[in-house]
Order: structure tokens, then sequence, then C-alpha cells
């Protein structure tokens, strides 16, 4: 919680203190003076910067507190909050609601948390295949590169593997789209642009369609993928030097046996803490690799807000993000802890 509403202060601070008047971003060219004072008291943006920073912990917290005056800010709307009014305290209600993102200021006052809803399950499609993408290969090809230790085939890999680590994703994700879905697309049948549902061309609705989801993917995939195989090998390395893999040999059992009865559940460890960090971070890498292949996700969304200055949407899908690093992290510890008895002592 801690980690949260530091989270939350550093958003509120940078969206508010660098960047210039929501209201006179949401009028662009008509500015009037009246509209420009009607809407910054309908916002609160008239409100001390203190007092505004509570007004939007106010309506981030599932407990809040909402004038009975209809003209303050803080006024309870349930249509616009949801929730439900439990208590009242002098001239203000106790209400219990989900925690409120605000609106849009270019999408004509859609809720922030619906755009959310409708875009960030094809961010988390995009970054649960790109993982599962990292860690199969990289597994296999970090024990590979293990078993061969200082051949052609391990000096190889990690020549490629550092070329992986230090590809920048928006990179990556053009050179990838432009020989895939461009110079080989008679081979490949693969579309430079695509989102996971595509509509119709003839009116009859949407599809799914799965292979715009094969380049995303893969570019984002690239760098945990090189990540975790060269994670892998070095911590498979050290494994098999330790005695109880020794005294597995002794007993006869060959090096395949070895590595995947004994030494590949402890030399995973570190990996599985590495796949699950990068998961979290695909959230928020996928924004260049959503934008450049046209994947309708949270980092698709992100770039258009950043680009028409829509703050509660930029704001609300870092939210999102840091809440998802926070669980992530605590499930993980929980898992390693599991897989090592040791950490839980």
């Amino acid at each position: 919680m801690i980690t949260l509403w530091g989270v939350v202060t550093v958003i509120f601070l940078l969206f508010n203190v660098m960047q210039g008047d929501p209201a006179r971003m949401m009028l662009d060219q008509n500015e009037d003076p009246a509209q420009l004072a009607a809407i910054r008291h309908n916002l609160g943006f008239d409100k001390p910067l203190f007092t505004q920073y509570l007004y939007y912990l106010n309506d981030l917290s599932p407990i809040s507190l909402h004038s009975t005056n209809p003209d303050d800010y803080t006024h309870y709307n349930s249509e616009k909050l949801g929730g439900t009014q439990i208590a009242q305290l002098g001239n203000y209600d106790l209400v219990i609601k989900y925690p409120y993102l605000r609106e849009s200021f270019q999408k004509q006052g859609k809720p922030v948390a619906d755009i959310i809803a409708e875009t960030l399950p094809n961010t988390i499609i995009l970054a649960v295949s790109a993982i599962l993408i990292a860690f199969i290969l990289g597994i296999f090809l970090g024990i590979l590169s293990a078993v061969t230790k200082d051949s052609w085939l391990d000096r190889t890999l990690l020549v490629v593997t550092s070329m992986g680590m230090s590809i920048p994703s928006f990179f990556s994700a053009i050179l990838i789209a432009y020989i895939f879905a461009y110079l080989l697309v008679d081979y490949t049948h693969l579309n430079m642009t695509g989102s996971l549902y595509e509509v119709d061309d003839y009116g009859r609705g949407s599809f799914l369609n799965l292979k715009n989801l094969i380049l995303p993917a893969v570019t984002l995939g690239i760098r945990p993928l090189a990540v975790i195989t060269q994670l892998t090998r070095n911590s498979l390395l050290d494994v098999m030097q330790q005695d109880y893999i020794r005294t597995a040999f002794s007993k006869g059992l060959s090096k395949r046996q070895v590595i995947i009865r004994h030494a590949l559940k402890n030399a995973l460890n570190p990996v599985i803490t590495a796949a699950s960090g990068w998961f979290a971070g695909m959230l928020a890498g996928a924004v260049f690799v959503e934008f450049i292949f046209g994947w309708n996700g949270l980092g698709k969304e992100i770039v258009n807000a950043l680009n028409t200055l829509d703050q509660p949407v930029i704001m609300g899908a870092v939210l999102v993000i840091a809440i998802a690093f926070i669980i992530i992290n605590i499930l993980v510890d929980i898992f390693y802890g599991i897989l090592d008895p040791r950490v839980r002592k």
C-alpha cells in the first residue's frame, strides 16, 4: 500500500505540475474565459494543488467522503461513481465504491475505467504469449548452452542473446514488421498491422484473427528470451557444481536424468523471478510494440492519450500497470517459496 501510494503521488505530481492546463487541452482552439472557468470548477482544477491531490486520493479510495453541496466537485454522483452511501457525516456522505479513475478529456467523457477494461485484456494476451515464448524457448536454449559449454553453439547463443538484450523493442518491432510482413509476406501471409479482433469488410461484425498476435508477441518476447536463456545457462552451470549433483552422478544417473530430476528445479528459481519481472514490465514495454503493429491494447491507448494530452487516461493506465507490478511481485514471492522451501525458513 505504501508503494502504491508513492506511485499515485508521483503520477499526480508528474501530470499536474509538468503538464499544461487541462481545461485548455479540452477546449483546444475554442478557448472562452467563461468555459475555461466552468471546466476548471467542475473538475476541481480551480483549487490549490494540494486540494486537487486530496480529491484524487478521494476518487481512488474505495471508502470516500463526498460533499452534500451539488456545486462542489466532490458531490456524490451515484451514476458516475457507483457504490453505496453508508452514512452521512455532517456536510459529507461516506461512500463505499470502486476506485474512480475519472473520465477521458478527449473521448466525450468516457470513463477511464471503461477504456482500460476494453484495452487491458488485449495487452495481457500479448504479454502472456510473449512471456510463454520467452520462457519455454529460453529454458530450452539455456539448457542447451549449459550442456555444450564453451562449444561453438554455446558461443553463438551468447552472442545472439547479448544482441537480443541490447536491441530496443521499437527498433526490433520495425525490423520484424518490415521483414516478415512486407518482404516475406508472400511466404508468411502475416499482416504488418492488426489486432486480435478485426472488423469484417462486409459488415458482418468482428472476427478473431490470431495470426496478428504472432509478430508482436515474438517482438515483445525477444529481450526476455535473451535474459532467460543466459540466466538458465549460468544458473544451471552453478548448480551442476554442487555436491548433491556429484552424488547423483556417483549413483549412476545419466546427465539427462541429473539435469531434469535434480539440477533444473533449483536452477529455475532466479529464472522464474526474472520472467515474472519481465511479465510485469511487458505491460509497460508493450507501448511501442502495440503502436507499431496496431495492436489495440493498453500500450497503444497510452500513446494515443499522450498525443492528445488526455491526462486521466494516462494517469489511470500508468496506475493500473503499477498495480500489476505490485501484485505480480507478491505472487512471485509466494511461488518462489513453493519452489525453494529454504526461502520460507
